[in-house]
């Protein structure tokens, strides 16, 4: 039985020059956030003695007069109209399909808000869905955008554009919602072979960068070639980064996801979730993004 031994080691003290306690936008419950009465009060607030205060513990953010706090860390996804999500099909039913997308309920994919194979453009028969499953079936993991929000929480979803469908080969890491930082795109093809897709629900695909894409498959097309032994090795460590990150509570987008990466070039893969390789992966990492904000 192999045995892994781990000498203790030095530390190095490396010093980030912005510290979580010198931001402003941070609150936790009871803090006050304004006492100016005229902001609205919006998700995670409330007035106290004319004092608008904070009941959750997050970021602050301002739209116009409207007040709110987003949560710093939920274990469930909230969706808004827009988000980018991963999900997997769990059930097949008349004229939809349920997905887990990592939120209190089952998100609802119409088979009206799905590209047609060949794209076509006509109304749905009762021959499509009676092929449903030949489109998607359960277990299989799609990329798809939240159209709507229905009244009880449940999400809408739709992959009407090329670019969200039926994903094929690659590895499904599963985080906190909490940890994806929103932007314009969630699709990124990294430098170092490999695209991404950040969802913002918590679930990130990995998988290798395609070459010519089927536009006639309609979303559905995907490729079942053997992915070669670099490709493989890439994804394994960018899904080791994405975990390291993830532990140390770093946000996650594609520069830091790049720079992880980068910095764990000098370790093997299997030795980046050694707690001793993480800290210092996720050091240098953070040392990268202040030098690149500043």
């Amino acid at each position: 039985m192999a045995v892994d031994m781990r000498l203790p080691t030095v530390k190095n003290s490396m010093s980030l020059s912005h510290s979580a306690g010198d931001r402003k936008d941070l609150v936790v419950p009871g803090d006050v956030i304004t006492s100016d009465t005229g902001f609205m009060r919006g998700h995670g607030t409330y007035v106290d003695e004319d004092k608008l205060t904070a009941s959750v513990a997050g970021e602050v953010q301002r739209v116009d007069k409207l007040i709110c706090v987003r949560p710093l860390k939920t274990s469930r996804f909230n969706g808004e109209v827009g988000d980018v999500v991963v999900g997997r099909i769990t059930e097949v039913q008349q004229k939809r399909w349920k997905v887990e997308t990592n939120s209190r309920l089952d998100s609802v994919l119409l088979l009206s808000s799905v590209n047609l194979p060949g794209g076509e453009l006509r109304r749905r028969s009762a021959e499509d869905e009676l092929t449903m499953r030949e489109y998607l079936q359960e277990g299989d993991l799609i990329s798809a955008e939240v159209q709507s929000v229905f009244s009880d929480g449940a999400l809408s979803l739709h992959t009407r554009s090329l670019k969200y469908g039926k994903l094929g080969q690659g590895v499904l890491v599963q985080l906190s919602p909490s940890l994806i930082k929103r932007q314009k795109t969630h699709f990124h093809n990294l430098p170092c072979g490999a695209s991404i897709i950040l969802g913002n629900n918590g679930f990130v695909w990995l998988y290798p960068t395609p070459g010519q894409q089927e536009e006639e498959a309609g979303g559905f097309y995907t490729s079942l070639e053997p992915v070669s032994l670099s490709d493989r090795e890439v994804i394994s460590r960018l899904r080791n980064c994405l975990l390291a990150l993830a532990a140390h509570k770093v946000l996650l987008y594609d520069t830091s996801v790049l720079y992880c990466y980068e910095s764990s070039l000098q370790h093997q893969v299997k030795d980046i979730l050694k707690p001793e390789v993480m800290e210092e992966i996720v050091m240098l990492t953070q040392q990268k993004l202040l030098e690149h904000e500043s």
